[in-house]
C-alpha cells in the first residue's frame, strides 16, 4: 500500500473545519482502507459526536466527487462529520479492486467502524453519484446498524440492465470508456508499464476506442497481468449469476432505508437510476422505506449538473442547487429537522417547457398509441413516414432499410453519445433509417415516463438490432433528441423463437423522458439498425459482437410492417387526446 499520512490540518473551507487525512479502517480480512475525515467547527457544533456523511469512491478521496458536489468541508461546516474513503484496491487502500464485488461487505464494515468512532453519534447517511451511488445500494443491502439514509445519484442498482446493457446491447461508449479509465490505476499499482502507457493513450483518445473492431481485442486490454473485469462485462451478455452476485437486483427486499435518487435525462445511467427508484418504491424491505423513496430528474449529463447539456444552453431553472437539497435530505434524517417533509415524491424538469414539475408517482405505463403509416418510402426525413392516432386501414407497403455494420447509424451526439438534446436533422438525411412524423400539435401536452414501441419487423439477419429514437421537431425546425431505445433479437426473443426472414413482433421500451409538446411542434420516431457507439454494433450473425471484425460483418435488410393486421406503433406515457 502507498504510504498513508495521518495528521490533522486546518483548511480554509469553512471556519474551524478540521481535516484528518489517511485514517485507517481495518476490515475483517485484514485489508486496510484509507479515509479522510472532516470535522465540524467546535465553536459552532461543540466537540461532538456528530452525524456522519459517508462517501466511498474509487477515484481518489481527494477528489470527493467535487465535479458535481460541494467540497466535503462545506458539509462539515454545517454540522457533519464527513468521511471520504478510498474503496478496496484504489487510492491509498489495500486489496485488489474488482468493480462492485466487495462494496457490500466493505461498506457495511466501514459503517460498523464508524459507529465505534468517537466523532460519530450513531447516525450515518451515505451520498455520492455514479460508482459512489452503487456503493450505497450494495452497503444498504447488508442492513448495517446506524445507516439511516442514502442518496444514490446517477447510479444503477441493476448493473446488467441499467449500467452495462440495454435490452441486450452492450453500452459500448460508456462501458468500454469507463473500463479503460479504471484499468489505468490497476496497471500503475501492478507495475505494468507497457499496459499503463497503452491505457493512458487509449484514455486520451477515448472517443475513438469504440471504433476499433473487434473491441475486445484492443491493445490496451491485452496485458494478461491486468484484472479481467472489462472482458467479464463484455462476455456475460445475458443476465445471470455473474450479475446478480455483483449488484442488488435480486436483493431489493434487503434495503430498509430511505433514498434520495437523482437522475439526468442525458446520463448514461438514466434508465438504471429510475429503475432503482421504482424497485425500492415497490420492493424495499419495509413500508417505511418504500414510502420514503424520492426522485429528482434533471436536464443533465453525467457531468456537469447545470443548464448546459452538450451544444444546448437551457434556462437558469436548470441550475438547481442540488447541494442544498442533499443537505436538507441529510438534515431531515440525521438531525430530525423535518426539512424534507412535504417534498414531492417525484420532481422532474420538463423539456420543452424548461421548468420543474412534480408528480405523486412515476408513471409506469405508456398507453397512447401513435401508429406507423407510409406509402412504402419512409426512408430519411424526406420520406413519407407518418405517425397517426388512427390505425392503418387495410394493407400498406412495407418500409425497408439496409443495415451495414461498416457504416452504422450514429447515436445521438455521434462519438459524444448522449451529449444533451443534440440536433438530429443531419442524421435523418440517410436512407439507412426510417423517419415517421406526427401532424402539427394543436395543444400543450406532457409526456412523462418510458415510451415504448411495438414493431412488426422482418429481417434477413441471423441476429438483429432495432434502434428507435424519439425526436422533438420545434417550431423553428430544430430536431432535438429526446430519448432512445434499442433491442437485440438474442435478448428479446427466447432461444428458438427468432427466425431470420420471418416477421416477428418486437416490443420494447425507450429510456425515460419528460417532455412538453407545444402547439405547432411535431414528434418524430426514427428506426434504424444501430445507435453507435452508444451501443455496440451487431454483426448481423452469431459472432459475439465484442469479437466481430470487418471480416465477420454482414449487411442485412430490415422491413417494418404497418397494416391493420400488424399495426406497428409508438406508445407514449400521455393521454394525447386531441393532440394530433
Amino acid at each position: 500500500m502507498n504510504e498513508v499520512v495521518k495528521m490533522a490540518v486546518k483548511i480554509n473551507c469553512g471556519a474551524g473545519v478540521r481535516l484528518e487525512r489517511g485514517a485507517i479502517c481495518t476490515l475483517s480480512d485484514g485489508a486496510r482502507l484509507a479515509s479522510d475525515h472532516y470535522y465540524p467547527p467546535k465553536q459552532i457544533f461543540g466537540s461532538g459526536p456528530w452525524p456522519t456523511m459517508l462517501m466511498r469512491q474509487p477515484y481518489g478521496r481527494d477528489i470527493a466527487s467535487t465535479v458535481v458536489y460541494a467540497h466535503p468541508a462545506w458539509f462539515a461546516a454545517r454540522g457533519y462529520h464527513v468521511v471520504i474513503q478510498d474503496v478496496r484496491g484504489r487510492g491509498d487502500s489495500e486489496g485488489e479492486f474488482y468493480p462492485f464485488r466487495h462494496e457490500g461487505r466493505d461498506g457495511a464494515e466501514t459503517i460498523a467502524w464508524l459507529m465505534r468512532h468517537p466523532a460519530c453519534n450513531g447516525r450515518i447517511g451515505m451520498y455520492g453519484f455514479s460508482y459512489q451511488g452503487a456503493t450505497q445500494f450494495l452497503a444498504a443491502a447488508e442492513n448495517p446498524a446506524g445507516l439511516q439514509c442514502i442518496a444514490p445519484h446517477m447510479a444503477a442498482a441493476d448493473l446488467y440492465r441499467g449500467w452495462f446493457y440495454h435490452q441486450g446491447a452492450f453500452r459500448l461508449a460508456s462501458g468500454l470508456g469507463w473500463g479503460i479509465q479504471m484499468l489505468r490505476e490497476d496497471a500503475r499499482r501492478r507495475g505494468l508499464r507497457v499496459a499503463s502507457e497503452q491505457l493512458e493513450a487509449a484514455w486520451s483518445n477515448a472517443r475513438m476506442q469504440p471504433q476499433r473492431a473487434p473491441y475486445a481485442s484492443l491493445p490496451a486490454l491485452a496485458d494478461p497481468g491486468l484484472p479481467q473485469y472489462v472482458h467479464d462485462w463484455m462476455n456475460h451478455r445475458q443476465y445471470g449469476e455473474y450479475w446478480s452476485n455483483l449488484d442488488i437486483s435480486a436483493r431489493y427486499e434487503k434495503i430498509s432505508v430511505p433514498a434520495f435518487h437523482i437522475a439526468g435525462w442525458y446520463d448514461t445511467y438514466l434508465e438504471g437510476t429510475i429503475a432503482g427508484y421504482l424497485a425500492l418504491r415497490h420492493r424495499a424491505e419495509t413500508e417505511f422505506a418504500r414510502e420514503h423513496q424520492y426522485l429528482l430528474a434533471g436536464p443533465w449529463m453525467h457531468i456537469p449538473w447545470g443548464n448546459r447539456a452538450g451544444e444546448t444552453t437551457l434556462n437558469e431553472a436548470a441550475n438547481l442547487n442540488t447541494d442544498t437539497m442533499l443537505l436538507r435530505w441529510m438534515n431531515h434524517w440525521l438531525k430530525d429537522s423535518e426539512e424534507f417533509a412535504g417534498e414531492p415524491r417525484v420532481r422532474h424538469f420538463a423539456l420543452g417547457a424548461n421548468e420543474w414539475r412534480t408528480a405523486r408517482e412515476w408513471p409506469e405505463t405508456a398507453g397512447f398509441a401513435l401508429y406507423l403509416h407510409s406509402d412504402g418510402q419512409a426512408n430519411s426525413r424526406k420520406g413519407d413516414g407518418r405517425l397517426s392516432s388512427e390505425k392503418p386501414d387495410g394493407d400498406q407497403p412495407r418500409d425497408l432499410f439496409i443495415y451495414d455494420p461498416e457504416v452504422p447509424v450514429a447515436a445521438p451526439g455521434g462519438v459524444l453519445a448522449l451529449s444533451g438534446p443534440a440536433e438530429q436533422s443531419a442524421a435523418e438525411l440517410g436512407n439507412n433509417l426510417l423517419v415517421y412524423r406526427t401532424p402539427t400539435a394543436t395543444r400543450h401536452t406532457t409526456i412523462l415516463g418510458r415510451p415504448s414501441v411495438v414493431l412488426f419487423a422482418q429481417t434477413s439477419a441471423d441476429c438483429a438490432d432495432l434502434a428507435v429514437k424519439l425526436v422533438r421537431l420545434t417550431t423553428t425546425g430544430r430536431a432535438e433528441f429526446v430519448c432512445i431505445g434499442i433491442a437485440r433479437s438474442s435478448y428479446l426473443f427466447k432461444h428458438g423463437e427468432y427466425h431470420s426472414d420471418t416477421m416477428e413482433r418486437w416490443e420494447f421500451s425507450l429510456e425515460p423522458a419528460s417532455l412538453v409538446i407545444e402547439p405547432g411542434e411535431h414528434l418524430i420516431l426514427e428506426i434504424a439498425g444501430s445507435a453507435f457507439p452508444l451501443y455496440d454494433r451487431n454483426p448481423s450473425n452469431q459472432t459475439p459482437p465484442q469479437h466481430a471484425d470487418p471480416w465477420s460483418w454482414t449487411r442485412s435488410t430490415h422491413q417494418i410492417v404497418h397494416t391493420s393486421e400488424y399495426p406497428s406503433a409508438l406508445y407514449l406515457p400521455t393521454d394525447g387526446v386531441g393532440l394530433w
